[in-house]
């Protein structure tokens, strides 16, 4: 297990105010990387979302505009082996910067290099798990989120197989669930207000947002080291 770095300033307490308080200073110390990388992860989602955008096309069995089945499709099959794998890689850009470590653009395509299929899979079934305990009454679906939140940083960071990431992130998040859970909610009102000040104000938001979760990450990840399938701690991966 990595010792503290006790001269990170972006090492947290993992509260969410210390997280979103780091979170914000991380931004504004590599804020032209951080903020290319984000804007170019929301063009690369815009095939995606656009995709999907004649979805209220759907008004009941009678009024689906069946033409929009392949469109759907493709929207889905877009967001599972190109813009998710991504959206990993970006996670990662940000706990580089966390780490104080050089980030270069080319960091947002790191998951076709370093663990690709296994964050398909990892996006994939933590996809599914969330939307079964969604349909469970809602509340499942949120504990599910919230503690597999660290998922995209086990999977690139540490290259690890798409169930063991599952299981590290249920180890890792477990005494730090309601921290996620108030982040997840703070980041709602977080993008609300950026959509106040349009695009600019929601590309802040979003570098915050993923600053804060990369700090709370890390933070863990030096208290306590991640919990290997037999027990044990695994290694940082280099």
């Amino acid at each position: 297990m990595e010792p503290i770095e006790s001269n990170n300033t972006f090492v947290s307490d993992t509260s969410t105010g210390d997280n979103y308080s780091k979170g914000w200073n991380l931004i504004f110390t590599t804020f032209i990387e951080l903020l290319v990388v984000t804007l170019v992860y929301a063009v690369i989602q815009i095939p995606s979302n656009g995709l999907q955008f004649r979805s209220e096309g759907f008004h009941g069995f009678h009024g689906f505009e069946w033409y929009l089945v392949p469109i759907v499709l493709l929207a889905i099959g877009y967001g599972i082996f190109i813009s998710g794998p991504i959206g990993y890689s970006v996670q990662w850009v940000f706990l580089k910067a966390v780490r104080r470590e050089k980030i270069e653009i080319k960091d947002m395509f790191a998951v076709f290099d370093r663990n690709y299929w296994n964050a398909v899979i990892a996006g994939l079934v933590t996809t599914v798990i969330i939307i079964i305990g969604l349909l469970m009454l809602i509340v499942p679906g949120i504990i599910f989120a919230c503690r597999l939140a660290f998922v995209p940083f086990l999977v690139i960071d540490q290259k690890m197989e798409a169930l063991d990431a599952l299981k590290a992130s249920w180890a890792m998040t477990k005494g730090h669930g309601w921290t996620v859970f108030f982040m997840g909610l703070l980041a709602f009102f977080i993008i609300i207000a950026g959509l106040i000040v349009l695009i600019f104000g929601v590309l802040i938001s979003a570098m915050w947002i993923s600053a804060a979760f990369a700090i709370l990450y890390h933070s863990v990840y030096l208290k306590q080291g991640i919990p290997a399938t037999n027990g044990d701690y695994v290694e940082k991966v280099e």
